[in-house]
Parts: structure tokens; sequence; C-alpha cells
């Protein structure tokens, strides 16, 4: 038995999670900060994702990174290439992830209290230390909610994967691509087994979800406001 798709997938998400943690913190912050009708564009290319079928997202993407792309090009001359690689599976499954994890975090950063913020700034604290020691500790649980989603979509992701990355065992070969190609070769009693796995990590993240967001994250803000 090949267990490569499985550890494909962990790496893949893992990475990505990481990737859209970081840019979906910093884009919801500095949206967070701003108001205006214009951002309303901003706002729709951050969540394009989220509503566009995963083969147009994959599309684009190898456009963009496709040796006839403006990226593709840039590394070409680098000596590198995106195509057809694990690089490739991290990074659409940070694209199709992202608008999850700004959601989630804009949410949960548009529930702090602004006097707590507003009374931190009188007290002298910088804007960073504000953000560091007051909003983030307050905004957790919604941000680690928006994580354990991320990282969910991360890896069910199929459609961007496949026409970026495509199908190359052992090195971009993720769970849902090894599953549809199982079917595809009337391998079904493969496909249900990374169906179970599959379900199986969904569901351990899903109650851990559950746990910290019910449980841990009101202990959490009365932390942060004592």
């Amino acid at each position: 038995m090949d267990w490569s798709p499985l550890w494909i997938s962990l790496a893949t998400s893992v990475t990505a999670t990481i990737i859209t943690l970081v840019a979906g913190l910093a884009a919801a912050v500095w949206r967070e900060r701003r108001a205006g009708p214009a951002l309303a564009l901003v706002d729709g290319i951050f969540l394009l994702p989220l509503v566009l079928p995963p083969t147009v997202v994959g599309f684009l993407l190898l456009l963009l990174f496709g040796r006839n792309g403006p990226l593709g090009r840039l590394l070409l001359k680098l000596g590198a290439t995106v195509v057809f690689s694990w690089p490739a599976t991290v990074i659409a499954a940070a694209v199709v992830a992202f608008p999850l994890m700004y959601l989630t975090a804009r949410a949960a950063l548009e529930q702090v209290d602004s006097d707590l913020l507003e009374a931190a700034r009188t007290l002298g604290a910088t804007e960073w230390r504000v953000f560091r020691e007051v909003a983030l500790p307050l905004a957790w649980p919604g941000v680690l909610a928006g994580t354990i989603l991320a990282f969910a979509r991360a890896l069910g992701e199929f459609g961007a994967t496949l026409m970026l990355a495509g199908n190359v065992p052992g090195r971009t070969e993720t769970i849902p691509i090894a599953i549809y190609f199982a079917v595809e070769a009337d391998e079904f009693h493969r496909a249900v087994m990374w169906c179970g796995a599959d379900i199986a990590i969904s569901l351990a993240l899903l109650g851990g979800l559950y746990y910290w967001t019910h449980l841990q994250g009101p202990q959490n803000a009365r932390w942060a406001r004592h």
C-alpha cells in the first residue's frame, strides 16, 4: 500500500495553513483598520477563490505560474518551475483556503471591544503591542477556528491542485486526487480507504474546533481581559 498521498496531503495542508494564517491575519488586520466603498473591491478579490469553481482558480493559477505566465517566466529565469511540483500543491491549497482564514480572522477582530484597544493606546502602547497583547488574545478563538477551517479546506482541495500540480505519484498525488484516480481505475476498495482517512481527519478537526471555540474560547477571553 502506497501511503504517500497521506503524507503529501498532510505536508501540503500544514504548509498551506501556515501561509494562510500569516497572510489571512495580516489582510484582516489591514482591512479592519480601513473603511470606504472602494475596499469592497479588495474584499471581492480576497473572497474570489471562495465563490469560483476550483478548476477556474486552478486555471488562473496555471496562467499565472505557467511557462508563458508572468510569474512563470520570472521563475524560469531563476532556473525554477512551479507547475507539476509539490510547491504547486501548496500554492493551490493556500489560495483556496485563504478566504476562510480572512473571513474568520476579520470577524474575530471586529468583535474585539474597541474601548479596550483605545485604553491600551491611551496608556502609551504601540499599535504592534496593542495588537499582540490585547486584540490577538481576545480574537484568538476566532483565529484558531479559521486556522482549523483553512487546514480542512486545504486537505480537501482537488480541482485547483489537479490543474496546477497534476497527478504525479509520490510528489503531487494528494488524498482527493488519489480517490479520483482510484475510482477511475475501478479500485473502489482503495477509494473507500482514502475516503475513510479523509473523513477521520476532518472529524478530528471539527471536534477540535468545537472544543476550542466552545470551551477554551471564553476562558481565553476572560484571561485576556484581566
